[in-house]
């Protein structure tokens, strides 16, 4: 993975973050809240254990520790208090990969799991890479959920991000 990879998946999980939002915000906090069988329950657990995840992710990649006391801890119970939780660490998501280079990607990132505590290894670029599949996997249930809503959450293919249709032009 390069700078420039960790960057452009960073401005696609921001862009599909937002749609994602956006979309979400059309249900009432009881649809949001309604259990549908998604690994954390309902959509905003889904939502919850997103940022959440990527708070744990982003502080082992800036040795600043996110404690949690599981993973389906909840952090906001109020959708726009998590909403704009979303938002700053999508930006910091962002600020940090713009400050990769190619060696400290390649660098060892040591850390320790959440759930059954053990210390682990690798390097940064495979952290980075399995940060952004996280999301893409948990956004994909909740697109799931939201299409038997019949509700539409816009496109979410990464060749549309907005950034590369516009340099492309």
């Amino acid at each position: 993975m390069s700078p420039e990879h960790a960057t452009t998946l960073a401005r696609y999980n921001q862009w599909q973050n937002d749609n994602l939002y956006t979309a979400c915000g059309s249900l009432s906090d009881g649809e949001r809240k309604k259990e549908r069988g998604l690994f954390f329950g309902s959509i905003h657990g889904t939502l919850n254990h997103l940022l959440l995840a990527d708070k744990i992710w982003l502080g082992r990649f800036k040795s600043e520790p996110f404690r949690v006391t599981g993973l389906d801890q909840e952090l906001f119970s109020e959708f726009e208090a998590l909403k704009s939780a979303r938002k700053e660490t999508d930006q910091s998501i962002i600020d940090w990969t713009a400050a990769q280079t190619e060696t400290s990607l390649a660098a060892d990132l040591h850390y320790r799991t959440v759930d059954n505590p053990t210390d682990r290894c690798c390097p940064l670029w495979l952290a980075a890479t399995h940060l952004f599949n996280h999301q893409t996997h948990h956004r994909g249930q909740i697109t799931t959920a939201l299409s038997q809503l019949d509700i539409d959450y816009g496109i979410t293919d990464l060749i549309y991000l907005p950034q590369l249709v516009n340099e492309a032009m």
